[in-house]
């Protein structure tokens, strides 16, 4: 189809200094968890993304020193010659499908503890490691200073010979150069302290020594807060951030604006909704006459098309969007947005790079997987016979699972007990803040609609005859999981046996389908990610007193990673909910829960009528072991093949059961199978 051209004025051509950008789609810098350790996967990524449409694609935050070395989190690199080579994988990918590759130069300061490098880092000021490790910053002097300068120059040098269009000056997120901006950071009293112009200083000088090493032919950006942190949501606090903004407003060829606050500037959509960062742009396109992009979580191109003609941007910033989806702009430009896999916001992302590992996502499995599998977004090799597939449980593994499979041309049948498909994804999505999970639904839906070789069969509760009476010649069971309610989970490994009566013990999936606890409840949550605090939210919008009690230290102890933790426990706390850390549930006999400390172990008493139970799943494969044991007999009419995927096999975040789908599709009739190999980046791994 032909592109809509109310969409036109996105594809148009936008110079950047002595670079032009082939549109207004600008794949701005964000973590991989590859960097310089894996950088085949890096370059095969980025190519995805250039492949797609996308008009710029940056790196990562890419270190220009050891002394900036932030692993296990691993970033890019330019500390020296020898890094080029690998820089170049990346640019080569990129400008093959004729977009700009830009790269963050970076210096992390006392935000670094240089944990492999064991160098010393250095900031404006003797500083503790802002992320917790026991070590301080060297408070930097004037030689200081003047070698800092020195290597960020060799740094944008060595981009250059890389070949990059666009090189970063990174001036935000705490990092050194933003700290030598902040009247908060900065109480030096020499000529890069004290008043505003000193304390840009340091900034101009490195835009300046990067224009002059590379500006003839790399564009300059800056990375930049528009805001200085610390007001509500939605509210700009700016200070002196908009007369600071001015003093630099000319000097590079494009400013790339974000947010002090990063669990607003790319929080979870629980939180913030699309286009959340535009009262923060409120003075910066009327302060330069430069191009500027800023993020925003952009699915919609009718958002994009509106913040450009009414000036907020020239360019459509996005990270998680083009993560989602690496050809969003493709789709928008043959004629098919409904094509587009739109971000849900989850930041699984993230929090693979927090584990130091490749990235994941939620929507899309095939994110990381470009090299080391061989995995396109957009393609998939065609099916291996003329084999009949049935996929039992239409939930994210199942639905996926159906997806793929049909666009191998396999033909698929998909069953489902119920009448609702989705599984945990609708009614997950019902939750407070969680309606645009629901995509990973809707995308996989809309696609099987349109492919007639796959059948959906809605309340088909199938049992072990069932299934063999179809007679298909490979059947996968998708059949998810259970909340358990007997408190089996990390903190009680058998269980508890104290715990009744059974009709005053809930779990989230009671209250997901409207099954509600009464009077005073008491939620223990040993799950530790989002379930237990949106349940713990639901029930409050119910009027009920809720209890919280969590053996660790904070509550959604690891929605750290998904850079939503404080955000929770803040909502909580705003809605009157009673937060005990550090404790464990004994005992409930429905008058009263027993808790114990997690460190002690000292007992303590609470009223409660109802206990909510949010600790660990069962996985539903009753019908994959009957099956399983009708196939290892020998029974007439077994399938040739017989598999559980996603929660059924084993519980975890819809990312996998999303992963295990596409994974099973893409394996099937494989002569590999599931021993297909992985291949290993690095100096001694495998190559192709």
């Amino acid at each position: 189809m032909p592109r809509d051209p109310r969409y036109d004025i996105l594809f148009e051509p936008v110079k950047i200094g002595p670079v032009t950008a082939k549109n207004r789609f600008y794949q701005v810098p964000h973590c991989t968890g590859l960097g310089w350790l894996r950088p085949r996967m890096l370059a095969a990524l980025r190519g995805v993304k250039a492949e797609g449409g996308w008009g710029v694609v940056c790196t990562e935050y890419c270190s220009i020193h050891p002394s900036s070395d932030d692993l296990p989190y691993p970033t890019a690199s330019l500390w020296d010659d020898s890094d080029i080579k690998a820089n170049a994988l990346m640019t080569e990918k990129v400008h093959a499908h004729g977009a700009l590759a830009g790269v963050e130069l970076w210096y992390g300061g006392s935000y670094t503890a240089n944990l492999f490098t064991r160098e010393v880092s250095m900031d404006v000021d003797s500083k503790p490691n802002i992320v917790g490790d026991p070590f301080q910053s060297r408070a930097m002097d004037k030689q200081d200073i003047r070698t800092l300068r020195r290597w960020h120059r060799e740094a944008a040098l060595r981009a250059k010979a890389a070949d990059f269009d666009i090189v970063y000056v990174y001036a935000t997120h705490g990092y050194l150069p933003s700290n030598f901006l902040s009247p908060l950071t900065n109480t030096r009293s020499d000529e890069y302290g004290g008043s505003l112009e000193n304390r840009v200083r340091l900034v101009r000088e490195l835009i300046q020594d990067t224009k002059e090493a590379v500006g003839d032919r790399c564009a300059v950006a800056v990375r930049f807060a528009a805001d200085e942190g610390g007001g509500e949501d939605g509210i700009p606090v700016h200070a002196d951030r908009r007369e600071m903004f001015e003093m630099l407003a000319e000097l590079p060829d494009l400013w790339d604006i974000n947010l002090a606050d990063e669990s607003y500037d790319m929080g979870v959509s629980r939180f913030v909704k699309e286009g959340a960062l535009e009262p923060y742009m409120d003075f910066v396109k009327s302060a330069t006459s430069k191009p500027v992009v800023t993020v925003g979580r952009f699915t919609s191109p009718d958002t994009m098309v509106s913040q450009v003609r009414r000036g907020i941007v020239d360019f459509i910033g996005a990270a998680r969007p083009s993560i989602a989806d690496p050809f969003l702009p493709k789709k928008i430009e043959e004629g098919r947005p409904e094509d587009i896999r739109e971000c849900i916001g989850c930041n699984i992302c993230f929090a693979s790079d927090g584990k130091g590992v490749p990235i994941w996502c939620t929507q899309n499995p095939t994110m990381g997987e470009e090299w080391r599998r061989g995995w396109h977004p957009e393609k998939i090799e065609a099916k291996g016979s003329d084999a009949k597939v049935l996929i039992v449980g239409a939930g994210p593994a199942g639905l996926e699972c159906a997806r793929a499979l049909g666009q191998r041309g396999y033909e698929v049948m998909l069953a489902e007990a119920g009448r609702e498909l989705g599984g945990r994804v609708t009614v997950e999505s019902r939750l407070p803040g969680l309606s645009e999970w629901a995509r990973v639904r809707d995308y996989r839906l809309q696609q099987i609609q349109r492919m007639t070789n796959v059948e959906v069969y809605r309340e088909s509760d199938l049992g072990a005859d069932d299934v063999l009476a179809v007679g298909a010649d490979h059947v996968a069971i998708a059949t998810g999981a259970t909340w358990r309610r007997d408190g089996f989970g990390r903190y009680h490994p058998a269980g508890l046996a104290d715990l009744g009566p059974a009709e005053r013990v809930f779990t989230p999936d009671d209250v997901m389908a409207g099954r509600l606890p009464e009077g005073r409840v008491v939620l223990f949550d040993d799950d530790h990610y989002y379930m237990g605090s949106v349940v713990a939210e639901r029930l409050c919008a119910e009027g009920l007193p809720v209890t919280l009690v969590t053996p660790e230290n904070k509550v959604a102890a690891w929605g750290t990673y998904t850079v939503e933790q404080v955000r929770t426990q803040r909502r909580l706390l705003e809605l009157g909910v009673e937060i005990i850390a550090a404790h464990g549930l004994s005992a409930f006999d429905g008058r009263e829960a027993v808790l114990a400390c997690a460190y002690t172990g000292r007992s303590r008493r609470i009223e409660a009528d109802s206990v909510v139970m949010v600790t660990a799943r069962r996985p539903n494969d009753g019908l994959y072991r009957s099956l399983s044991e009708r196939l290892s007999a020998g029974a007439e009419g077994v399938p040739r093949s017989l598999r559980r995927i996603g929660d059924c096999d084993a519980p975890a975040i819809i990312a996998a059961a999303v992963y295990a789908g596409h994974r099973y599709a893409r394996e099937l009739d494989s002569p590999e199978g599931d021993r297909a190999q992985v291949l290993r980046d690095g100096v001694f791994g495998e190559t192709p």
